[in-house]
């Protein structure tokens, strides 16, 4: 008969161990975080809602070009305006970008070295599988247990969510250059810095940004499952709505969602294929 073995004791035991040494550190990274996230949101509502609507219409004409892009934007967003939904969006926008920022700056690093090295990519690769197989809501578990209920778990767990595509994307990209370009380039006497720098990493950026595209996606729709841990945002209003069978808020809150999807996979699309 096979024994029974304590994994969520194990597990809880060095939770607790973590908490008890690193307390101190946990809070200093919440404090960070929410130092960051009243930043961003501070410098979105600055602006009156129709000034930053002109300024995100002309983002996505400068992007995607021709007139639809600019009036479907204007459109989405004056819609959202008209749901009371405003400030809401703004908050959900700042944490997906906060989320997506640490994402990508410890993503596309990672995914450098695993590209480079085969022991990192033999490595990440079952981490990443695993990682990208865990569901949504056990991200929230760690979260809430080191820092609490409130918006900054919520930004942990959208983080580590959104991490795997930029390794994966940033490795596949470099790792798919071609390699008579590389060695033409350590023919002519370049440093594997210089390769990396001038030959790899030009070459990858379509692939690089195609993870970019989905950190940010991946961050977005996990904003609204952190809304159960008190995320705010329209994950709350829609967490809200589900909790008060509240039909017509909850649809406006998730069509407040698809308007900021869709205009953030447009444009981060776009930009990508201008900068390839």
């Amino acid at each position: 008969m096979i024994p029974d073995l304590p994994v969520g004791e194990w597990v809880q035991t060095a939770i607790d161990w973590l908490r008890l040494h690193f307390g101190a550190s946990f809070d200093a990274v919440a404090e960070i975080l929410r130092q960051l996230l009243s930043g961003v949101y501070q410098l979105l509502v600055l602006p009156h809602a129709l000034l930053l609507t002109a300024i995100l219409a002309g983002i996505a004409w400068l992007t995607l070009r021709g007139w639809r892009a600019p009036v479907a934007t204007a459109a989405g967003l004056l819609l959202v305006q008209a749901m009371s939904l405003w400030r809401e969006m703004l908050q959900s926008l700042s944490v997906v970008l906060v989320a997506s920022t640490v994402a990508v700056a410890v993503g596309v690093p990672l995914g450098i070295w695993a590209a480079r090295n085969g022991r990192v990519r033999a490595f990440a690769r079952p981490v990443l599988d695993f990682m990208q197989t865990m569901p949504v809501f056990v991200y929230l578990l760690p979260a809430v247990f080191f820092f609490g209920i409130g918006v900054v778990p919520g930004v942990v767990a959208t983080t580590i969510f959104a991490v795997p595509p930029a390794v994966r994307l940033t490795e596949l990209g470099i790792r798919q250059v071609d390699r008579e370009v590389v060695e033409a380039a350590v023919a002519f006497g370049a440093r594997p810095r210089q390769i990396l720098r001038d030959v790899q990493l030009p070459l990858a950026v379509p692939s690089i940004m195609a993870g970019v595209n989905q950190v940010i996606m991946l961050a977005l729709s996990m904003v609204v499952v952190a809304g159960l841990v008190g995320g705010g945002g329209l994950g709350a209003v829609v967490v809200r709505s589900i909790t008060q069978l509240d039909i017509g808020r909850g649809f406006e809150g998730g069509l407040a969602v698809v308007v900021l999807a869709i205009y953030l996979d447009r444009v981060t699309g776009a930009l990508g294929r201008r900068l390839a």
